[in-house]
């Protein structure tokens, strides 16, 4: 299956092991970035930005979100997956555990050595490469849904856990909703705005 998108990218198909349309994700990620960057531009801060989408909207917001340089205030991802999913990390490799280990060991032996003040400025610069892992995550997906299953939706909120901190992630199910909208997503949207956006 392939479907030439007029949306955002096209869809090659609609299971979790579908080849993906890569650079068409990618190029629409980039749209997004741009608009976020000419909002900043004129005087709209990032993190007073929330991204927000339904199917490929919200796949769209939920991978552009995670690869932006900037920390949103926050993702609604509405009936939809993760695109690119695989280039994301399930777990940390252990390549990766050890680097992480080994940094620890340097930070410790830079305390022996180094000012106080030196050290923490070190560990704050490993604390910024994490990236955005504090972006809160609203994810609502109808459990009728014969596009988009709701399985689809559970194995994406599990794998934004192992990218985003855990707790930031939400994900709620409406039962006999397909894929569509409802009055108690929406009130579950304007919620999550609310709390994440609030009025200055």
């Amino acid at each position: 299956m392939r479907s030439l998108m007029p949306a955002w990218f096209d869809l090659m198909g609609l299971s979790p092991d579908s080849p993906e349309d890569e650079s068409g994700i990618k190029k629409a990620a980039e749209n997004i970035r741009a608009i976020i960057e000419h909002e900043a531009r004129n005087g709209i801060p990032p993190h007073r930005i929330i991204l927000g989408g339904f199917s490929q909207g919200g796949a769209l917001s939920l991978y552009t979100a995670l690869t932006c340089q900037h920390q949103l205030a926050g993702v609604v991802a509405l009936s939809c997956w993760l695109p690119l999913h695989k280039s994301f990390p399930s777990v940390l490799p252990r390549s990766d555990w050890e680097e992480v280990s080994g940094l620890f060991r340097l930070c410790v032996f830079l305390l022996c050595i180094m000012q106080v003040r030196q050290f923490w400025v070190f560990c704050l610069f490993l604390q910024a490469s994490s990236g955005n892992k504090n972006i809160p995550i609203l994810q609502c997906h109808g459990e009728m849904d014969m596009m988009i299953p709701v399985q689809f939706g559970a194995m994406t909120a599990e794998k934004l856990k192992f990218i985003v901190n855990p707790q930031m992630v939400t994900f709620k199910t409406y039962p006999g909703i397909p894929h569509s909208s409802c009055p108690q997503e929406m009130a579950a949207v304007k919620e999550f705005i609310e709390k994440y956006l609030p009025r200055i």
